[in-house]
């Protein structure tokens, strides 16, 4: 898990990086948490908004400020209840540019949420969003088709989010996603699997660190 959670990111921010050498300029990272990137980049040029509940927000400005981190001028916080609003009313409040692509980061989001939430989101940037914009999420394959060892990890992580409140809801084999993703209209659709991800960042590391079970980070590009 804490090496998924490392790749996850690291992944993410080189497809972005990728993106904004093409010219994408808007990072949007969904359900944002204490994700770092907006406190870490020293690209000038961005402009990055963070989406999450108000609540989260405040308890993550607080712990911003606790640990002396200033907000940099290229983060917008744009806060989004959703059982009051919708993503499009947020993000226009919060000042994003529909007239210019985006790359939506979208981490440790979509195993919790219902196949409509997720289906709603994808579509809101297939139909709203300019060419070449992108969206990058992590999901879970269904129990079927898993190892023994790994159903038993699946259904001990299942049982302690839980506990907390936050039920895992929904899977995705892999082939049904891309096909989900083609139909919305995204023409770019990358699935990063656990040997995919291996290979790119754990190969002759001598810290142990190393994925197991079925990691995948799903990028679909417009």
């Amino acid at each position: 898990m804490r090496a998924f959670l490392a790749v996850r990111s690291r992944y993410t921010e080189d497809c972005f990086a990728q993106a904004a050498a093409g010219g994408v300029a808007q990072y949007v990272v969904l359900g944002a948490g204490l994700d770092t990137f907006a406190y870490r980049t020293d690209r000038r040029d961005l402009r990055i908004f963070e989406v999450d509940h108000p609540a989260t927000q405040g308890w993550k400005r607080e712990r911003l400020a606790s640990a002396g981190i200033g907000i940099p001028e290229t983060l917008t916080y744009a806060p989004v209840d959703f059982e009051r609003e919708t993503l499009h009313e947020g993000l226009k409040r919060a000042g994003l540019d529909f007239d210019r692509p985006a790359f939506f980061a979208w981490l440790g989001v979509v195993p919790y949420l219902s196949r409509e939430a997720i289906d709603a989101t994808l579509g809101f940037v297939a139909r709203e969003m300019k060419r070449t914009s992108e969206v990058l999420f992590d999901y879970a394959e269904p129990m079927e088709g898993r190892s023994a060892a790994q159903r038993e990890a699946l259904a001990e992580l299942a049982r302690r989010v839980a506990e907390i409140g936050e039920p895992l809801r929904s899977f995705f084999k892999p082939d049904d996603l891309q096909r989900d993703l083609r139909a919305h209209g995204f023409s770019f659709v990358e699935d990063a699997d656990t040997a995919a991800l291996t290979a790119r960042y754990f190969l002759n590391r001598t810290d142990g660190l190393a994925l197991g079970g079925t990691a995948h980070i799903m990028r679909a590009r417009l």
